[in-house]
């Protein structure tokens, strides 16, 4: 099986989200899907299968835990290595809940078309404040579609300097895939910073996230006034997009390089 391993959101080596790109010769199981996920041991890896002979392609997202429904920096790996060996300049996505995603070369730049999502007013148990390591919060919202909890705060340096107690954020809520906390940049080019963890479905923290884009983008968005922008992961990696709002889709546009390619074994 053709498997790659790319960094996203990011134009060095050993930055951005790793993900792994599988390309099964025939049809494998969900469990076998979930086992090389597990056995890679990335945030998510995505599996493709060409449709006909089209520059179409079904795709689906699996995290050490779990099947996703939707995923970024997968996305962006699995275009990157497309783009290279097809030669193609446009890419077409299916997800698994028939969500068509489209992927666009321009250069070295990947930009994808994701869908806007709502959020509505929520509310963070002081648990999952505590285990964080937040006393206070600008505002809460939750993604349904997602099942995310955001938690906007004031400081991007707090943001950075969060130290999680993930033993204890995971009991802290049980109806959520991961909680996102965000804060406006201070004077360094982007408009915003965010952060995600997510132990109930995934890693711990995932590096970096393009899939909360879906709710976060027009968050901030309505925040500033603004239709584009320029988003920064503040994770240990750390990882870069720019935004754009356009009607009902979200546009991100960033980079990823491949650092691995070979055959995985399995019969």
């Amino acid at each position: 099986m053709k498997t790659y391993i790319v960094d996203s959101f990011t134009n060095e080596y050993f930055k951005g989200n790793p993900a792994g790109v599988c390309f099964p010769e025939h049809e494998i199981s969900e469990d076998n899907m979930q086992l090389i996920a597990k056995e890679l041991g990335l945030s998510e890896t995505a599996f493709l299968k060409q449709v006909g002979k089209t520059a179409s392609y079904k795709i689906r997202y699996f995290s050490p835990k779990m099947e996703i429904p939707l995923c970024g920096h997968a996305t962006l790996a699995s275009a990157k290595v497309l783009f290279k060996d097809t030669g193609a300049d446009k890419i077409h996505f299916i997800t698994i809940e028939n969500l068509e995603l489209v992927a666009t070369k321009h250069g070295e730049e990947i930009t994808m078309e994701f869908p806007v999502y709502e959020t509505e007013a929520a509310s963070a148990p002081a648990a999952m404040l505590k285990a964080l390591g937040l006393t206070t919060v600008s505002n809460t919202v939750f993604s349904p579609q997602n099942k995310v909890m955001m938690l906007e705060i004031s400081s991007p340096q707090v943001l950075a300097d969060l130290n999680p107690d993930f033993n204890a954020l995971k009991p802290s809520h049980d109806g959520i895939r991961g909680v996102l906390v965000t804060a406006p940049a201070v004077d360094n080019g982007y408009d915003y910073h965010y952060r995600f963890f997510w132990p109930w479905a995934g890693t711990n923290e995932d590096p970096v996230t393009g899939g909360v884009q879906t709710f976060l983008a027009k968050y901030w968005g309505e925040k500033l006034n603004k239709k584009k922008m320029k988003a920064f992961q503040s994770s240990s990696r750390t990882g870069y997009m720019n935004i754009a709002l356009q009607h009902e889709k979200v546009l991100l546009t960033s980079r990823a390089v491949i650092i691995l390619e070979g055959n995985l074994i399995f019969e």
